[in-house]
């Protein structure tokens, strides 16, 4: 199909799905849409910008069994090390694996499988705007318009932060990294372990801390990452990954491969989930957890209640992620980390030291039941989190 030549599509739309943005979002949700058959004969089209040909991110996560993701996974660990300079410990995950996915794989992979299927266009253009038109969804590029019965949108068209900081009880953080691909002439790391958190590094600039995660006797991903209001020049970041291979994995001579930056909301700003025909997918859609900037699992449990909302003839737009519970701790953590009522180094020291470790996977992927969840909220300081909590829980009462 020549999409240059053809016309503005019609109110019914030229297409039955459309999802803009081929990141971790969209590309999820066209792989599911590939594995199962009720989408066979369905009119799907997938637009992006540019071509996918960068190594461009690193997501990591929790997974007890296989996933859909199985066959693209770079590498995984059975056990992680946690750091801090009141606590450190060796935690065993089994069941558990924490995993690890490299972008271009999951690009290369899904966009590969995706040209295998004719009811399936992939467009490279700019998009402008999408918008609800009568009883379709309309995108509008450059070029083109076309619309779909649906569209799935993984795009942030606007600033989100000038919009949250006007809100009253927001709380606006922002999770930012650098990390260094390094290889070492000798052996130097054990693969088998992670190194999830060390929070030994100087905490003078926000909540910081440096995750390791080998691939090799003599190959690692170190990154450097902190919670703060505003990013770092990126000679701060160099310094930082710099002074910790030297400082703490006495490190000196190695070479750089590759280099990921990146910025992860972590607010209570709501994000649009998006409005009649058009459903928001991704961190665009909320589906980054705002107290820790997980995402690649909320987006994969996300994807999946989508798909089971069309099977099944339902609004996808109004389906149910996560309870509101989860979203009140998160606020209750943001509360505390931005009015700097306690360090972040301290309060993941005494959330690792008081629970086992099963139990802290699951809260971090809100899949806690309240008993849990109790007992967690014992674990830490009561004197700073009670009078978060009692703000917290008064505010959502009032919105």
């Amino acid at each position: 199909m020549n999409f240059s030549k053809l016309p503005l599509p019609g109110i019914k739309g030229a297409y039955d799905y459309i999802i803009t943005g081929a990141g971790c979002a969209g590309l999820s949700l066209l792989k599911r849409m590939m594995h199962h058959s009720l989408f066979n004969d369905k009119k799907i089209l997938l637009i992006d910008k540019a071509e996918k040909s960068l190594n461009d991110k690193t997501w990591c996560f929790w997974e007890q069994q296989s996933g859909i993701f199985e066959d693209i996974v770079y590498h995984r660990w059975q056990q992680i090390d946690f750091y801090s300079n009141d606590f450190s410990a060796r935690f065993d995950l089994l069941p558990y694996q924490y995993k690890m996915i490299r972008s271009i794989d999951l690009y290369t992979s899904v966009l590969d499988e995706a040209k295998h299927h004719p009811n399936i266009d992939i467009v490279y253009e700019d998009i402008l705007l999408v918008e609800n038109v009568a009883n379709a969804a309309v995108v509008k590029t450059i070029a083109n318009e076309f619309c779909a019965d649906y569209i799935f949108n993984s795009i942030i068209f606007t600033d989100w932060k000038p919009q949250a900081l006007l809100q009253k009880h927001t709380y606006v953080l922002l999770q930012h990294f650098k990390g260094w691909l390094i290889e070492t002439n000798k052996a130097a790391f054990d693969e088998r372990i992670a190194t999830f958190m060390d929070f030994r590094v100087e905490q003078n600039k926000g909540t910081s801390f440096v995750y390791v995660l080998p691939m090799a006797k003599n190959k690692a991903l170190v990154e450097c990452t902190l919670f703060s209001e505003n990013i770092l020049q990126q000679h701060e970041y160099d310094a930082a990954l710099k002074n910790y291979l030297q400082s703490y994995l006495n490190i000196e001579d190695y070479n750089v491969i590759h280099t990921e930056f990146g910025i992860i909301p972590m607010t209570n700003f709501k994000f649009s989930k998006g409005e009649k025909r058009i459903i928001n997918i991704g961190t665009a859609g909320g589906q980054t957890k705002s107290s820790s900037g997980y995402t690649f699992q909320f987006i994969q449990k996300h994807s999946k209640k989508i798909i089971n909302a069309l099977i099944n003839q339902n609004d996808p737009l109004n389906i149910k992620v996560n309870a509101s519970r989860f979203y009140l701790y998160d606020s209750i953590l943001l509360n505390v980390l931005s009015n700097k009522k306690m360090s972040g180094d301290k309060l993941f020291a005494q959330l690792f030291k008081n629970n086992p470790i099963k139990v802290i996977i699951k809260f971090l992927d809100n899949e806690t039941n309240f008993k849990e969840e109790l007992k967690i909220m014992n674990s830490v300081s009561l004197t700073t989190f009670l009078p978060a909590a009692i703000k917290e829980v008064i505010t959502a009462l009032l919105r």
